[in-house]
């Protein structure tokens, strides 16, 4: 399971910038939904090779009215979404009536809160935080979000270590491919996957994760194990009713990390919009594969179909790996055709390769094109293994590999997914340079020295002796 955390506090005491050294450099999955997520963003993060999501939810003053009201309200059910809450303050402000309120709003929420003093840089750690300690939080830490100080120690006692996370896992409970559906509300996520789970379906059981869950849903297919994951529940088609209050990011978020394939489910009445491409940027983040659908495609005239194809063509031109299906969910049409696409993408995500094959490709690949010359010298790819699966992970090493430019990167990738014939899923390539062995070493001579031995050389005067040459022996 992918830990949330979630930040919460007063405007303007370092959110944003803690969630920027939480995410770095990466994205944020910002929901453009009116009235719901207006001011929070949703990242991706990692610390020591473990991944998790963080929210960064507008700013609370703790006595909010109206709009602002509604506002705050979405923010507090972010942290109820969450696995741990940041109750982030201002050290150099010190403790204010609106921390306060904030942190009462925290308690009579029942969810456990971590008090974060932040803005610590150049003062006395102790003093700064001994205000806050009144507020009666278990545990306070210390930062300097802007500095990027004390973070890494405290996600270090924040974060679940590898066997409670192993603890958690799905893998060993849910079987056979997990699939996630995502997609935004009213685009038929609950209609698609009432139709999937269709006549020929053996459920197995129906069993609701914790609260924070999306639901996982193992069924049966033609002898094929699989494990559905809705992030907006099973429930009678008839009373499907996906308003914007049931609409939740993090529930999408965890079932991308979850699954082994992404079915991604547009609208094709009302098209592209900028929260699918979100949604399309997390899913490549989380290196899953990918099968998009496009619903709602019955009762469309000819003219509106060739549009929309148009559209998606052009916009998602990026990802040409991934199969495109034009379906209607309410009526069945194309639905069954999914589970090819979703076939071919696991066996893509969890296929092994054995080293002597990725370095033929790699050798017939430079072979056709070589790589560039950097500082007068040629950038050389010696050999390449797999480093990992779902997605699949290529270690090439070689010497200057730094330098390889971004576009010979892209012809490796397109080289080995058309050769290896991935399809659905990312590739992801890492680069290793062998060590230099002179690296380090100090020239005792001076550039007047230097000059000087260049030119013996050169003229022939060196008196280093030279090495006797070896005879060979005559044959007896």
């Amino acid at each position: 399971m992918t830990p949330v955390i979630a930040l919460v506090g007063r405007p303007n005491v370092g959110k944003s910038t803690l969630f920027n050294q939480m995410t770095r450099s990466r994205d944020a999955l910002v929901a453009d939904l009116p009235g719901l997520t207006r001011d929070r963003k949703y990242g991706e993060g990692r610390f020591d090779d473990q991944r998790f999501i963080v929210i960064d939810t507008g700013g609370l003053t703790g006595n909010e009215q109206g709009l602002d009201a509604e506002m705050a309200r979405q923010s507090l059910q972010a942290v109820e979404e969450a696995d741990i809450v940041l109750f982030l303050v201002d050290g150099r402000a010190g403790l204010t009536p609106g921390d306060e309120l904030i942190a009462d709003q925290l308690r009579r929420s029942g969810k456990k809160a971590h008090l974060v003093v932040n803005k610590t840089d150049g003062m006395d750690v102790d003093v700064a935080a001994a205000d806050f300690y009144g507020l009666g939080l278990d545990s306070v830490f210390q930062i300097a979000a802007s500095h990027n100080r004390g973070i890494k120690s405290m996600l270090e006692l924040l974060l679940p270590s590898k066997e409670e996370l192993e603890a958690q896992d799905h893998a060993g409970r849910y079987p056979g491919i997990r699939i996630g559906v995502v997609g935004r509300p009213n685009v038929g996520k609950s209609t698609l996957v009432n139709r999937m789970l269709g006549e020929d379906r053996v459920v197995v059981y129906d069993m609701p994760g914790t609260t924070r869950d999306s639901i996982y849903i193992p069924y049966e297919r033609q002898g094929q194990e699989y494990t559905l994951i809705d992030t907006a529940g099973i429930r009678r088609r008839k009373n499907v009713h996906e308003t914007v209050e049931k609409f939740s990011i993090i529930k999408t978020l965890k079932a991308i990390e979850d699954a082994h394939v992404v079915i991604l489910v547009l609208d094709a009445r009302t098209g592209l919009v900028d929260q699918d491409l979100h949604l399309i940027g997390f899913v490549l983040d989380a290196g899953r594969s990918l099968v998009i659908a496009v619903n709602k495609w019955d009762g469309m005239d000819p003219e509106d179909r060739s549009k929309v194809k148009e559209q998606v063509q052009r916009r998602l031109d990026f990802l040409d790996y991934a199969d495109k299906h034009y379906i209607s969910a309410l009526h069945g049409s194309g639905v069954g055709v999914l589970y090819d696409s979703i076939a071919a993408c696991y066996e893509s995500a969890m296929a092994k390769w054995p080293t002597n094959r990725l370095t033929t490709i790699l050798e017939d690949a430079i072979a056709q094109h070589q790589p560039p010359m950097v500082h007068g010298r040629r950038i050389k790819l010696r050999y390449a293994h797999q480093g990992g699966s779902n997605p699949p992970v290529l270690v090439v090493h070689g010497n200057q590999t730094a330098a390889l430019p971004g576009s010979y990167k892209r012809y490796l990738e397109n080289t080995f997914r058309r050769v290896l014939a991935v399809k659905g899923s990312p590739i992801r390539f890492e680069f290793k340079s062998s060590e230099n062995p002179f690296a380090g070493r100090v020239n005792l001579m001076t550039p007047r020295q230097k000059v000087k031995k260049d030119k013996e050389i050169k003229e022939g005067k060196d008196k280093r002796p030279k090495k006797p040459r070896m005879k060979s022996k005559k044959p007896s």
